[in-house]
């Protein structure tokens, strides 16, 4: 990717737990944790500054969070109304450029090259989306400037909470900024990677810029080398991904800390399932293929699919598949990512149904199903996400 490019990631700050402290004002700098309640089975789905103070943080089980933060305002998340704001940053964004790669519902990658013309410089847009946000939204975020996507997202990390940082251009200077980051810092860099390259002495980027490759290869394996010199160096290649007409619909978390509670994952990865159908039904169409993704701690990832036995779109037959893709999956060391979406995508669903319901004018199993998927869509966008409680 060209050093003239202009990359921008941005960040909502804390978002979930932001619209709850916008929308009441009596949480406003107070500890709010979103997710179960602290004497229930469950986990923090994100937490606010105020929180994070007292070591609270996201996949946490709900009961330790409640054991660190006693004080702390526990609040069943309202997906649909996260949603919703969603939405309006997202449209914020489309007013500077239409080069848009969602990472998630709160974070995502623009090329702003384009329209320098229009707005300035990737910092003066940069700004501008902030503004927009604060004056609008009444919400934060946190932008990262630089010529990729790693350096733009290392920049948001680095000017949180409500803030803008940019990369430097010049191949010096920029070695120079990341010289002295600990190695933690670069992307995919988990716990246990980061205790592997230290143990062999790597302990800052700068240690890694230094470091001779084949040597590094013999200590770590020469993909992960390959990977964390690139990236040292402050190089790239990746590309904005738009997903302006989606082949395909996709949710992803990234754990603050890797985990290895079953129960964590299941509980998000469901969270996720639920996320993809909704946008499924509201979309208007059917999945043919689910398809589960884990990344390891040491950034490996791998992705397992099976096609569904007919297209679908409601959330049980989409709970299914995620459980059975986990199931099958032997997961037996930390995750520091977890995903679930679904492609082959159609507009008609084409099944042979049970021909006695068919001649009774009784609605299929599936369809039931996608019917109270789509009554539940409706209370959750009129009534609030806490409508509707899951069964322990």
């Amino acid at each position: 990717m060209s050093a003239d490019r202009e990359i921008l990631h941005i960040d909502m700050d804390a978002f979930f737990a932001a619209i709850e402290q916008r929308d009441h004002p009596e949480w406003r700098g107070k500890p709010v944790i979103v997710g179960a309640p602290p004497d229930r089975r469950g986990v923090v789905s994100t937490c606010s500054y105020e929180a994070r103070v007292f070591g609270v943080h996201s996949a946490m089980p709900s009961r330790d969070a409640g054991r660190l933060c006693p004080h702390g305002i526990f609040v069943p998340p309202d997906m649909a109304r996260y949603q919703a704001v969603s939405k309006q940053v997202f449209g914020i964004f489309e007013r500077f450029t239409p080069i848009i790669e969602p990472v998630s519902i709160d974070e995502a990658f623009l090329d702003v090259t384009g329209a320098r013309s229009l707005f300035g410089d990737g910092m003066a847009i940069g700004r501008r989306i902030r503004a927009a946000i604060a004056d609008e939204l009444q919400l934060t975020a946190s932008v990262g400037v630089a010529c990729n996507k790693f350096l733009a997202k290392l920049c948001s990390e680095l000017a949180k909470p409500d803030g803008i940082a940019e990369a430097p251009r010049e191949r010096e200077a920029l070695l120079a900024f990341l010289a002295p980051m600990p190695v933690g810092r670069l992307w995919g860099v988990g716990k246990v990677l980061r205790a592997e390259l230290e143990r062999h002495g790597y302990r800052t980027v700068g240690d890694l810029q230094k470091a001779r490759r084949a040597r590094l290869e013999s200590q770590v394996g020469g993909h992960v080398a390959g990977h964390l010199l690139q990236l040292a160096f402050g190089e790239d290649p990746r590309e904005i991904e738009t997903d302006r007409i989606e082949l395909s619909i996709s949710r992803e978390h990234t754990f603050e800390t890797d985990c290895r509670d079953h129960a964590a994952l299941w509980v998000t990865l469901r969270d996720l399932a639920d996320d993809v159908g909704r946008r499924l039904r509201a979309d208007g169409r059917y999945a043919t293929v689910g398809r589960l993704k884990l990344r390891w701690s040491d950034f490996t990832t791998i992705t397992r699919q099976r096609r569904f036995g007919t297209p679908c779109c409601d959330d049980f037959t989409l709970r299914e598949m995620a459980l059975e893709l986990f199931e099958n999956e032997r997961v037996n060391r930390p995750v520091r990512l977890i995903g679930f979406g679904v492609s082959g995508l159609v507009t008609e669903r084409c099944e042979q149904g049970d021909l006695f319901e068919a001649a009774a004018g009784v609605p299929s199993r599936r369809e039931r199903q996608e019917a109270l998927s789509a009554t539940l869509d409706h209370l959750r966008e009129t009534l609030g996400e806490t409508i509707i409680r899951r069964g322990e």
